[in-house]
């Protein structure tokens, strides 16, 4: 049965009438009503037995009951509130206010605002629905804490996905992968999303130390949760594509070399990596020339002399890690040719340098998209992989991580792509996918479009 607080939060969204009818089916998940589109029933006694089905099924969970108040959700929402400000303060403290870094900074602005309806949506959930467990701990530095997002269905052991945020190394934050979370997890899959400590609290080596740490936290612990520790994923979107490359490279030449590792990277299923780069040199004039200046880029990977170690490309290169590199799972990288952030180039010759050592890669472009671009139209996608070039057409095309497709609702095929990946060989969860309702459109299209024309990335 719904909670006083859902009412509460629903009355701030919905009509009266909308309420009432809500009310009659509250027993459909937190996460299904916001994100996706309501099944109709008026059959009242169904409403009944589906509550005591509910109730039956919540006080038979098996991952840990999580008891909170309204006022810790409160307090909670303050703290995060007062952290990604500081975060945004932190940003220009380290970036100045030169006349570029301003004008990107009020188009950021700008875009935040158009996409708001959106983004208040996905906060609701984020901060109220039971089925998000909030900053984890999972390790003894002041950002080691992790968001885990919980399928509702408690039934048998769950796909897992880690997710590395991005944020240009200085204000990642693991709430970033909120409507990801949300999203996968109504596939019946578990996400956890890593957060790690940013530059000038860290540099570059504490951020790989921190994302390795919360996958090992994840390796040990997420059985608890339901999630099957055969079964993990590791995704990253932009610097946390990077990043979270660096750990599972890392871990697979300890591994390599018979040192003692907390898990293993020959475990995980898969990689996926999202606009990522992967080659530090080839980034440095690039990102000097975009606002990230070449000192602050050089302080945060710690000098020049580092970049060999924290460039995943160029150490797959490197002979004596062959060994190395075929412990690595699948990996394939999904990136918009016309990214400007990053560009696509780095996904492709990260993608050649490792099929040519050995490794199994796979390459996804979007013809004309950037770092964070909409998929509005039908478009092409080119997909590279060992045996060459494909192209097809596909009806909008979607990046999992684009934030701004993820509000416009409907189908998403990249999204299903990545479910159909997870889910392979569960012959039931496929169906259940086929079966899937289209989610539900968090933002008008014309804020939607006008959010594209203003985004600063």
């Amino acid at each position: 049965m719904a909670s006083e607080t859902d009412r509460l939060l629903r009355h701030s969204f919905t009509s009266e009438a909308d309420v009432m009818a809500e009310d009659a089916d509250a027993a459909t998940p937190f996460l299904s009503r916001f994100l996706s589109y309501p099944i109709a029933n008026t059959n009242t006694s169904s409403h009944k037995r589906r509550r005591r089905l509910a109730k039956k099924q919540a006080s038979a969970s098996p991952w840990p009951h999580r008891q909170q108040s309204f006022g810790h959700d409160i307090g909670h929402a303050a703290k995060e509130t007062y952290l990604i400000t500081s975060l945004s303060f932190t940003l220009l403290q380290c970036l100045g206010l030169g006349y570029l870094w301003i004008t990107k900074l009020l188009a950021l602005g700008c875009y935040a605002m158009l996409l708001m309806p959106g983004f208040l949506q996905v906060a609701i959930c984020y901060f109220f629905s039971s089925q998000v467990r909030r900053s984890i701990v999972y390790g003894d530095q002041p950002r080691n804490r992790l968001d885990l997002y919980l399928p509702a269905n408690g039934d048998g052991k769950k796909p897992v996905v880690v997710f590395v945020t991005g944020g240009a190394w200085i204000i990642g934050y693991k709430a970033w992968g909120s409507l990801l979370g949300l999203q996968l997890a109504e596939r019946d899959i578990i996400v956890a999303c890593v957060d790690y400590r940013n530059f000038p609290q860290g540099t570059i080596s504490d951020m790989v130390k921190d994302a390795s740490l919360g996958i090992s936290y994840v390796f040990n612990n997420i059985a608890d949760y339901g999630g099957d520790t055969n079964r993990i994923y590791l995704m990253g979107q932009s610097a946390g594509a990077h990043i979270s490359a660096c750990a599972l490279l890392d871990q697979a030449i300890k591994e390599s070399k018979g040192e003692s590792i907390s898990w293993s990277a020959s475990q995980i299923k898969a990689y996926f990596g999202l606009s990522g780069g992967y080659n530090l040199f080839n980034l440095v004039d690039h990102f000097d020339s975009r606002g990230l200046y070449r000192s602050i880029f050089l302080s945060i990977m710690e000098g020049e002399e580092s970049l060999h170690q924290f460039s995943p490309e160029v150490k797959v290169k490197d002979p004596s890690n062959r060994s190395a590199v075929s412990l690595l799972p699948p990996i394939t990288l999904f990136h918009g040719t016309d990214d400007y952030s990053i560009p696509s180039d780095a996904s492709k010759v990260f993608v050649d340098v490792l099929q040519k050592a050995g490794a199994r890669a796979d390459l996804i472009l979007y013809e004309g998209k950037t770092h964070t671009d909409l998929f509005l139209q039908v478009q092409i996608l080119v997909r590279r992989s060992e045996v060459g070039y494909h192209k097809f057409i596909s009806g909008h095309l979607t990046l999992g991580s684009t934030l701004q497709d993820s509000l416009r609702g409907g189908k998403d095929e990249l999204f299903d792509h990545l479910v159909s990946v997870i889910h392979a060989g569960d012959k039931d969860a496929l169906e259940q996918d086929a079966m899937a309702p289209p989610r539900r459109r968090l933002v008008p299209e014309l804020l939607l479009k006008l959010a594209r024309s203003i985004s600063p990335f």
